[in-house]
């Protein structure tokens, strides 16, 4: 498993910390960790043998939050 911290500048509260989860609940191997709005930012733990990292932002990104940079 790896761990990766995402900011997404989109973010400004709870509500968006749960819509990026629940969206991510639905990728194979992805646990969301944590989010916070304040720091734009969300933490998420995943299988890199089952998903890549780029669906996880492809999937932030089609909920309307996606990674920068």
């Amino acid at each position: 498993m790896e761990e990766v911290t995402l900011t997404a500048p989109d973010i400004s509260c709870d509500h968006c910390i749960a819509a990026i989860r629940k969206a991510l609940s639905k990728l194979p191997g992805v646990q969301f960790l944590d989010g916070n709005p304040q720091a734009k930012k969300v933490t998420i733990r995943y299988d890199p043998s089952v998903v890549q990292l780029t669906a996880i932002e492809k999937a932030m990104e089609e909920e309307g939050y996606p990674p920068a940079g």
